[in-house]
């Protein structure tokens, strides 16, 4: 006989501005291990902390060589995800890889109920995602942040640490 299926969907009329964002960080050099194993700690600290606007967050990982981790999170709105990359502790990580990336790559992909997609790739050297279809430019200007790269009117309710020019 068989087997039955059990076969189920979910329901999101309470999250209409469901923000799904995709991360990953990709370890370059030899140097870049222990900046990827520092921030294992950091990010459940920070994920332990419950920030306002956060659902969920799964790490996955990407693969063993180049050694590569990521990980997705569910975000009620764009407005709380946005918050909490301009807040601590996050604000002071994007500082640090702003200035030296550590021997890492660093991206994401953001994904929106409403529709939109938005991403960015930091000394990533081969093209992951999005990137490896699409063509890519310089993100700076208006696409330097996430806001404007997604066409999202507005501004922000927390000013960048990082001058956006």
């Amino acid at each position: 006989m068989a087997a039955h299926v059990n076969r189920v969907t979910v329901d999101l009329a309470s999250y209409p501005d469901l923000v799904v964002i995709y991360l990953g960080m990709r370890v370059n050099s030899l140097r870049g291990l222990a900046t990827l194993f520092k921030f294992g700690p950091r990010i459940q600290n920070a994920v332990a902390a419950k920030p306002d606007g956060l659902l969920l967050h799964e790490s996955l990982f990407l693969a063993f060589f180049p050694l590569h981790f990521g990980m997705r999170q569910y975000w009620r709105d764009f407005e709380s995800l946005e918050k909490w990359s301009r807040s601590m502790p996050h604000q002071s990580w994007w500082v640090e890889f702003v200035r030296d990336s550590g021997g890492t790559g660093f991206w994401h992909e953001t994904y929106f109920m409403r529709g939109g997609i938005e991403a960015i790739y930091d000394d990533v050297p081969v093209p992951v995602g999005l990137a490896q279809f699409a063509p890519t430019k310089k993100a700076s200007g208006a696409m330097f942040s996430a806001r404007k790269r997604a066409g999202i009117s507005g501004q922000a309710s927390v000013p960048s640490p990082v001058p956006e020019e």
